[in-house]
């Protein structure tokens, strides 16, 4: 296991092509327990694969991936499932929420995944939806609610197993700039409420300026780190 002061999480010379296409080359990162990260660069970059690649979404073709202690590339299908269900959090730009649960059904599908009774989950994922301020969005279908209320939603998802990390991918794309502060500031709490590290993924200055430290990802590699704040 990791020791207080060590990376939660290490990427080392990360390799990854799509076919003939180059996406990271010898990329390498660090992240910290209560941080909030974010990888910035232009599109193309491999800032995406190298969010997906930490989260055990995408496997490297060279390199290691290091959670506490733990080599999750090495690590099978199924214990990388769990992982990602249990200790990791996600956070996608158009929230992925699944079209045919209610908001609240969303939002307690990841605990009764890893197990936890029904009425348990009901109620902290119903306290979570209160206290992001979108209770009156429980029994109303992904259809059915704003951008701004479905980003939410997708944001308790992510937060309601108490998860190590959070992994977000444009998080605030889709949203207006009032709502991604919002959710930005719900970033900023579980990090530092909860010692969760946050990863984001983002192309906006305005939304780096909420991180600890910005890694800017070119042409495959993590070329520059710089403190945000």
């Amino acid at each position: 296991m990791s020791t207080p002061n060590a990376p939660l999480l290490i990427a080392e010379n990360l390799v990854k092509s799509f076919g003939a296409t180059p996406a990271l080359h010898g990329a390498s990162l660090q992240v910290y327990s209560g941080e909030v990260l974010a990888l910035m660069g232009p599109s193309g970059s491999g800032k995406s694969t190298l969010l997906h690649c930490l989260a055990g979404i995408v496997t490297p073709d060279a390199g290691r991936v290091s959670y506490a202690g733990q080599d999750v590339v090495a690590m099978s299908d199924a214990k990388r499932s769990a992982l990602r269900r249990t200790e990791f959090g996600f956070v996608f730009q158009f929230g992925q929420l699944v079209p045919e649960l209610t908001c609240l059904e969303n939002v307690v599908l990841p605990l009764r995944l890893a197990g936890m009774r029904r009425g348990k989950a009901t109620r902290r994922a119903a306290g979570l939806l209160e206290q992001l301020e979108i209770a009156d969005v429980a029994d109303k279908r992904p259809g059915q609610v704003s951008g701004g209320q479905g980003q939410r939603v997708a944001v308790a998802r992510a937060l309601v197993t108490g998860p190590r990390v959070i992994f977000a991918d444009e998080p605030t794309g889709a949203l207006d700039s009032l709502n991604g502060e919002r959710v930005m500031r719900l970033f900023i709490t579980a990090a530092r409420e909860t010692g969760a590290a946050v990863v984001l993924v983002t192309h906006e200055a305005r939304v780096a300026a909420y991180s600890d430290r910005e890694a800017v990802v070119r042409d495959g590699s993590v070329r520059e780190q710089a403190n945000a704040r």
